[in-house]
């Protein structure tokens, strides 16, 4: 394999994290009994320009298909975050009923409803079509599609252009970040700029988050790197913010190499200074990952063993487990530590298209919250830590017959 973008060969094994489904192949009752497609889950890291990144070993668009389970508007938090956003750009880029925003993986029309409100027109862009359908039922124009350098051109030759072009957690998404980026310098207007949010590699080092790593992203982005990828297209950067989403994303605002309009902020050299002083331009700074990684995997398989050997050394029905929170990062994690459904009995999600389903590889049946409140577990995992706060406070009434919240990642904690 080589870099996506410096095609550099790779050599440097970041993380194995061995096999394991697609995080978002969730299964139906009758398709227990079929077999499943195993991807390896090995994960390198380019030694020229610090990308990280996996193989893309499941196609892109078997993994962003029609029946594509996650839904953007099913997270407050994620809504109050798009909504604090659309405001904020609206006044910082002077944005009107003129203007032309344009996101891409618009997904269910979660951030774009916002500008819509505020009458300034938008265009969604997102590859599955049902997540699509949610949208254009709230009244956004989407186009269904992959976005490249392809589809960039086609719009452009139809004068569709954007003053706000954005993404959220897309470009870890895309399998040739090259092409998409140069994609959106075409889609840009003279004047205009483009944001784009993702998960910081620096916060998935430092805070051992392994279990946001799974075959729809398949890269890992430092700001040193995104910096160089989006300079070799013709944009610069000219602003950064480090914002906690994800357990940690940055947000990026970039323009046209030639465009003047916006000084670039000290924010981007003090971010790069921050990264460099870490040693993330170094191999050295990437080596002890996976033994973080292998003590989460044993302190949560112990926890659970331990709940189930006291069951049977006792003869009671005794510890209830549960998880809550169907998210591509809890299967990671599960498929990992080799969690099965004979240690956490179910786990639940607000997402009626995952209810019912059953997750990949560990089988454990995902449910609504009334599973909650009828089984009363001793124990509820949370699989999605960065939305810690908003599930705690949504299920505080567990405290009600004793129960207890577990969170694995950056280690285990029962509280």
């Amino acid at each position: 394999m080589n870099c996506r973008y410096c095609k550099t060969p790779l050599v440097h094994v970041f993380i194995d994290l061995n096999n394991s489904p697609a995080s978002n192949s969730f299964l139906s009752k009758e398709q227990l009994n079929e077999p499943e497609i195993f991807y390896p889950l090995k994960v390198f890291i380019c030694d020229k320009c610090f990308l990280v990144q996996v193989d893309e070993y499941k196609k892109s668009d078997a993994i962003f298909s029609s029946d594509y389970v996650y839904f953007s508007s099913f997270s407050t938090s994620w809504l109050a975050h798009a909504k604090e956003y659309t405001k904020k750009m609206t006044g910082r880029f002077k944005l009107n009923t003129e203007s032309t925003v344009i996101e891409i993986a618009s997904n269910d029309g979660y951030l774009l409803q916002y500008f819509k409100e505020q009458n300034i027109p938008v265009l969604g862009i997102e590859p599955t079509a049902n997540t699509a359908e949610a949208a254009v039922k709230k009244g956004i124009e989407t186009i269904v599609d992959f976005f490249g350098v392809k589809l960039a051109k086609e719009l452009a030759a139809k004068k569709i252009k954007a003053d706000l072009l954005l993404g959220n957690n897309v470009l870890a998404h895309v399998p040739d970040i090259v092409d998409f980026v140069g994609g959106m310098k075409i889609l840009l207007i003279e004047g205009g700029v483009i944001t784009m949010e993702f998960p910081h590699l620096m916060q998935l080092v430092d805070n051992n988050q392994f279990d946001t790593i799974y075959h729809e992203h398949f890269s890992y982005l430092s700001f040193h790197t995104v910096k160089q990828i989006f300079e070799s297209q013709g944009l610069k950067m000219f602003d950064v913010e480090e914002i906690p989403t994800h357990g940690g994303s940055l947000r990026i605002y970039s323009t046209h190499q030639e465009n003047n309009e916006h000084l670039v902020s000290g924010n981007v050299n003090m971010l790069l200074e921050k990264e460099y002083s870490k040693g993330m331009n170094a191999l050295g700074y990437y080596n002890n990952f996976p033994q973080r990684a292998l003590k989460v995997k044993l302190d949560i398989t112990d926890f659970l063993i331990k709940q189930k050997k006291e069951n049977v050394l006792t003869g009671q029905a005794g510890k209830k487990v549960a998880a809550y929170g169907a998210a591509a990062k809890g299967n990671t994690l599960l498929n990992y530590c080799g969690i099965k459904n004979d240690l956490i009995d179910f786990v639940v999600d607000a997402n009626p298209n995952k209810q019912n389903k059953f997750l990949p590889a560990s089988h454990i049946p995902v449910v609504n919250e009334d599973e909650l409140k009828i089984n009363k577990p001793d124990y509820v995992i949370i699989l999605p830590w960065n939305l810690r706060k908003e599930i705690t406070e949504q299920l505080s009434y567990i405290k009600e017959w004793g129960g207890k919240f577990v969170v694995v990642i950056p280690e285990l904690e029962i509280f």
